[in-house]
């Protein structure tokens, strides 16, 4: 017999029923010599510092450096410990037996760094030793399977593999786990979460906060001309910018006495614009946030869902490319989707015999290639998934296509002393663009289309006025524009030699951006204003601690996922990485614990329900020192935060001040007050509505 372990039961049960394994057990499907089980995810993870006899949160005991390492079933929180999660247990239980039973494995888990980790992890912690084969497959329609089924890779071709994601592994735990602790020691109030990406991430949202937030708005003032010529209309703009509407008024004044403006300089240029590549998963996820306004959670969710229905390929990919074995089944795909409707005016115009072959790169496929359709028909697709779908397939259509080919005209005219300038575009080949009929230029401008002009024309002007415009602070982030800057992380280090070496590395993979993002969501550390990304108090006060410190460093985090890189190609032994973060921690812990963190003077209440004991105010909530009082007020009611006033009202007068923009569960905001009656129990009262007269 041979066992297959999938990483979820739903792609465990589409491998067996294609082997035949159709007897449904606990735990497994079983038949024509297989049996088919599956983890949910982390089924076994590193231990914590209890699990080695450290105490938490003891500052003598950092920094916390296992050798070795310790692998734990997973747990979940139940008040302030962990306890086996009985679910995990019991999987954990089948799979050994499975593994006792067989004498081959087969592993199915998703094909990327964490996919195999998942296996190892369960492998190393049930002390197997039997030989394993890898299932690699970038997507989960039948012929795909079939196909890896025909095509196993020994295990050992993805040791290199597992050392990245088991140094992945141990350096988030390193560095989460000692600087956590060491920022909630140094604080003295409350529980911080730090972070190896995590903190860098959010270093990034509270630098352009802060840039935003001081930058001075000024006004300043341009002249724009309107003219006329052979029944066109355009425009152009002064040169200079006026800082004072007075002199703008003025120079206008001396304008409008004078009816035409002489073309003084014209420069024509033909501009092939590529098309755009296939998706990654971080470009899908900006596309869905920018179009769509998804979360890049939700994005990858929604991918994940098309994915395991067989309708795209394995969404948490790096590339933007195909290998060229791959480039026959192209024309095979866009075939499929001239069978659905919405596509079928614009297929039946691609010209198949000559497809664009930009996308062809073997040299730059990773993991996986880029995000492809498959060759099943989608149908009844809940609304997200159809324009995820959507999304996808156009891009395909995209990439493939011609380039456009434009005709880019600038033109400098001259009126009096002052300057003014003209840009034209002129669309000679649509290509690409002809997709979606998208003509919008890289700055979102519909760029205008201009008459034959030549130098030393004298152009009329039908108006001319005074534009006011005001300076732009730095724009805050989105998830898409804060998606593209952990993307991009490399391209901020100083030194020009690194950075030429770091310019394609991030922070994060395509596969765990979103859920780093989620992660400071749940910490407090951000929140959504709109579209934006803008830090909380909490986030602000975190940042304000480590901005200076390694362990905010951007550049350095985007060092070490270069490091990572290096062992997935057998470049760097995971052990020198391993020493060099235990060396980082260090540094990270010296610096967070020799902090001067100004503690917030807390009032001393009293609990309203017993009485008698003092209350304990933590960064989440208010509650009864005695334990079997059990009083507790929560600090984070429909999306407002009670500060240490609100607090105090509460006890002190049994109610808040008024708490404006609440939101309720339907979305609605309102404004109410929070009252607490002589037994502890708490409620909202309402202001009264003030009667018309």
């Amino acid at each position: 017999m041979k066992v297959v372990i999938a990483e979820k039961p739903s792609v465990a049960r589409e491998i067996a029923s294609l082997l035949g394994a159709i007897e449904k057990k606990d735990g497994y499907l079983t038949g024509n010599g297989y049996y088919v089980t599956w983890a949910f995810g982390h089924l076994v993870s590193l231990a914590m510092p209890e699990e080695y006899g450290i105490k938490s949160f003891q500052r003598e005991a950092l920094p916390i450096l296992p050798d070795p390492f310790l692998l734990t079933l997973r747990k979940l929180k139940k008040n302030n410990s962990y306890i086996p999660d009985a679910g995990a247990m019991k999987q954990l239980k089948v799979i050994k037996q499975l593994l006792k039973n067989s004498e081959s494995i087969i592993v199915a888990t998703d094909a990327g760094r964490e996919g195999e980790l998942i296996f190892r992890y369960i492998y190393e912690y049930l002390k197997c030793r039997k030989p394993f084969e890898r299932l690699w497959i970038s997507s989960l329609t039948e012929k795909a399977i079939l196909k890896g089924f025909d095509n196993l890779n020994p295990g050992k071709e993805f040791d290199s593999l597992y050392q990245a994601a088991l140094g992945r592994s141990r350096a988030d735990w390193l560095v989460g786990i000692n600087s956590s602790q060491a920022l909630t020691i140094a604080s003295g109030a409350g529980v911080y979460s730090l972070g190896r990406v995590q903190t860098p991430t959010l270093a990034l949202i509270c630098k352009r906060f802060l840039e935003n937030k001081v930058f001075t708005i000024k006004k300043y003032w341009q002249i724009e001309l309107e003219h006329q010529k052979e029944f066109i209309n355009f425009k152009s703009l002064s040169l200079t910018k006026w800082n004072d509407s007075k002199q703008a008024e003025n120079a206008l004044k001396s304008i409008q006495r004078h009816s035409t403006a002489t073309v003084t300089a014209v420069e024509t240029k033909m501009v092939n614009e590529q098309p755009p590549l296939l998706f990654d998963l971080t470009a899908l996820q900006k596309e869905a946030n920018t179009k769509l306004n998804l979360s890049a959670e939700e994005t990858l969710a929604i991918a994940q869902s098309l994915y395991e229905k067989k309708f795209i390929s394995y969404p948490r990919t790096g590339s933007k490319y195909v290998p060229e074995d791959m480039w026959s089944e192209i024309p095979k795909l866009i075939s499929i989707l001239e069978e659905l409707e919405r596509f079928r005016g614009v297929v039946t115009k691609m010209k198949r015999g000559r497809l664009n072959k930009r996308i062809v790169n073997d040299l730059k496929v990773t993991d996986h290639h880029g995000l492809l359709v498959t060759d099943k028909i989608p149908s009844a697709l809940p609304a997200k998934e159809k324009a995820i779908y959507k999304m996808i397939a156009y891009r395909l259509l995209e990439a493939v296509s011609p380039v456009c080919t434009k005709e880019i005209t600038d033109i400098a005219l001259q009126l009096l002393h002052y300057d003014f300038e003209l840009k034209g575009c002129k669309i000679i080949n649509a290509g690409w663009r002809s997709i979606k009929g998208s003509f919008i230029d890289e700055d979102n401008n519909l760029v205008q289309d201009l008459p034959e002009l030549k130098i030393g024309d004298e152009l009329k002007i039908k108006e001319a006025k005074v534009l006011e415009k005001k300076t732009k602070p730095p724009v805050l982030y989105t998830e898409a524009s804060l998606l593209a800057a952990m993307e991009n992380a490399g391209k901020q280090i100083g030194n020009e030699q690194e950075r030429k070496a770091l310019q394609e590395i991030g922070i994060g993979t395509p596969a765990t951006r979103a859920a780093i993002i989620e992660t400071l969501f749940k910490r407090d550390y951000v929140k959504r204003e709109k579209k934006s990304l803008v830090p909380t108090e909490k986030g602000l006060r975190v940042y304000e601690w480590v901005k200076d410190k390694k362990i905010a460093d951007v550049a350095m985090t985007a060092e070490w996922e270069l490091a990572l890189q290096k062992i997935e190609n057998n470049e760097v032994d995971v052990a020198v990485f391993q020493k060099g973060m235990e060396d980082y921690t260090k540094t990270i812990i010296q610096e967070i614990l020799a902090l001067s963190v100004e503690k917030e003077k807390q009032p001393e209440l009293i609990c309203p329900k017993c009485k008698i004991q003092k209350l304990v105010i933590r960064d989440k909530l208010m509650k009864c020192s005695d334990e079997s009082c059990s009083w507790v007020q929560f600090r984070n009611i429909c999306g407002i935060r009670l500060n240490l006033v609100d607090l105090e009202a509460l006890v002190c007068k049994g109610r808040t001040n008024l708490l404006k923009g609440m939101i309720s569960k339907s979305g609605k905001k309102f404004d109410a007050f929070i009252v607490v009656n002589d037994i502890g129990e708490t409620t909202f009262v309402f202001p009264e509505k003030k009667k018309s007269k």
